[in-house]
């Protein structure tokens, strides 16, 4: 791209040339401006119009100077032009090709549509934590803005199925609906649906009502960020201790304590013990908060002797250390 301080010495050299040949002809030949004028523009334009009036000598020996000048200036600004227009073109080809070959290589990765305030949160929390992310986007301010993010991307609407096979929704984990109209979330949920029947689904709905129509087109997930925020202000002035255990559990990176969910997959020696006999506490450093049954809702606080199963999700409460221990061998490994 040409920045703006050259495009203002471009300007002000091809003013330049007019400026020089019209005070040369005032000068040389003593024309009044207009006529000075008109013979700059027929010997800078070189459309072969006759002189306004006979040429002198020394107007001869100008004109041709002033042609030379002005057929310089012209190829000059015409290649600076034409340089920036094929760095610019090329360049973002490359980079194009460069994405979609990235992105090709990815699964189980995640997308999110929609680079607002709430995607962009979404996404850089995702490459923080070391997850591939790709971002769809349509605005192509808001696209130049992932680009210097260092993030993955594709340019288009979300709502078109070839463009969500551009980010590879096929291969992908999972997919976070994050538009501004409720109705192009749906949409979105329903096509991602269709593509990937397994693929973990959590959309945004701005509107209460809509968040049914989102379960029903396929949804794992609906958050209604105007009533969560609503309900974590009221926790806030209620409870603020509970708020405030809440954040450093989650978001905070000054203190070494976070919640993860931790899938006991096939062949973890946790398979077929109790939460008591399995000390998780005792050996890992870990606590329990609650489980995910797949045959059986939430359950919070579970007792010692409930008997962790492949497929399980615990939701473990420890620090990184203590969690990376007990994912070694939750997966089996």
């Amino acid at each position: 791209m040409i920045g703006l301080k050259k495009i203002l010495i471009l300007s002000l050299m091809v003013l330049g040339v007019w400026a020089i040949g019209v005070t040369g002809y005032m000068l040389i030949e003593g024309w009044n401006f207009h006529d000075a004028l008109f013979m700059t523009a027929i010997t800078l334009s070189t459309v072969g119009y006759e002189e306004v009036h006979p040429l002198s000598q020394p107007g001869m020996a100008f004109t041709i100077f002033l042609i030379l000048l002005g057929v310089g200036s012209f190829f000059y600004v015409f290649g600076v032009l034409i340089d920036a227009f094929l760095q610019g073109h090329i360049k973002g080809f490359w980079e194009k090709k460069r994405m979609e070959k990235k992105i090709e290589s990815l699964n189980g990765h995640y997308i999110v549509c929609g680079y607002g305030r709430i995607g962009k949160s979404i996404a850089l929390s995702l490459n923080e934590k070391g997850l591939p992310v790709v971002v769809i986007e349509n605005d192509p301010a808001q696209v130049e803005e992932i680009r210097r993010e260092g993030l993955l991307w594709v340019e288009g609407d979300a709502t078109r199925d070839e463009v969500l096979k551009e980010a590879k929704v096929e291969a992908a984990k999972g997919i976070v609906c994050v538009l501004k109209s409720d109705a192009d979330n749906v949409y979105i949920t329903i096509t991602a649906r269709w593509l990937n029947p397994g693929l973990l689904i959590v959309a945004r709905a701005s509107d209460p009502k809509a968040e049914t129509k989102m379960v029903q087109a396929g949804a794992d997930r609906v958050i209604s960020p105007y009533e969560i925020g609503a309900r974590r202000m009221a926790l806030a002035i209620l409870q603020p201790t509970v708020t405030e255990f809440l954040d450093l559990a989650v978001h905070s990176s000054k203190l070494d304590l976070t919640i993860e969910q931790i899938e006991i997959q096939h062949g973890s020696i946790l398979t077929g013990s109790t939460i008591k006999e399995a000390a998780l506490r005792q050996n890992y450093g870990v606590t329990i908060l609650a489980v995910q049954d797949p045959e059986r809702d939430l359950i919070l606080s579970p007792g010692p002797d409930l008997k962790l199963k492949e497929g399980l999700i615990m939701v473990a409460l420890g620090s990184s250390k203590a969690l990376q221990r007990l994912k070694a061998v939750a997966v089996g490994h």
